[in-house]
């Protein structure tokens, strides 16, 4: 995958729905510090372009520091402008050729597909660096429509070489079953940002959990 190494089952954080960029760097840095983490994205909502380009301003330099791939979430345009890694894509905001399009190439491409194994193949024949599956548990973050499986992951990654990403609820208790049934990455908000002891020790728990799921 264009700048994600797909080693093993790696962990993909998600910064949570609303951050004060010039607080949350310094939380992102030790975060980042703590354990392997294939990838950070940005999804921030229902916010104005300029406090996206502010966030990236500041973030940007932290993920690159810890040489961690920064994906902007829905937004291909402000990802190129910005000179993120890539974007991440839901059925709902830019189609793929547009995203693929505005970031070029050599930059990532990810895109959600819900449960869906017809809208994972279309990505993958487009050209998509991972495909996205999930709710796989209930979550807070956002309002899910589509319950996935796990054997979807099991499916995909039998079929497939493009890594594929579970989504939606995960924890430390309840990823084994995901990292067993084949997902190469797991999306994470709120178990890693919420965790009592903090997202560092969240990061080295996620970490051990995958390699004993995968040993």
């Amino acid at each position: 995958m264009n700048e994600i190494d797909d080693i093993g089952c790696r962990l993909y954080l998600i910064t949570p729905p609303k951050i004060d960029p010039l607080v949350f760097r310094d939380h992102l840095a030790a975060t980042l510090d703590a354990g392997d983490v294939a990838a950070i994205q940005l999804r921030l909502k229902n916010v104005s372009d300029d406090e996206i380009k502010r966030a990236t301003d500041i973030l940007l330099p932290i993920a690159c520091a810890q040489d961690v791939p920064f994906i902007m979430n829905d937004r291909p345009d402000l990802a190129a402008e910005m000179g993120c890694h890539g974007v991440h894509i839901g059925q709902e905001d830019a189609n793929y050729e547009a995203a693929r399009a505005a970031v070029g190439d050599d930059r990532v491409v990810g895109v959600t597909c819900h449960d869906s194994k017809h809208l994972a193949m279309i990505a993958g024949e487009k050209g998509a660096d991972y495909v996205a599956f999930g709710s796989f548990f209930p979550t807070q973050t956002k309002e899910t429509q589509y319950n996935a499986e796990p054997e979807l992951l099991t499916w995909w990654s039998e079929m497939m070489v493009l890594p594929v990403v579970a989504i939606g609820g995960i924890t430390i208790k309840n990823c084994p079953p995901l990292v067993a049934a084949g997902a190469d990455l797991l999306a994470v908000v709120s178990a890693v940002w919420d965790h009592p002891d903090g997202p560092a020790a969240a990061v080295i728990a996620f970490n051990r959990a995958m390699a004993e799921s995968r040993a």
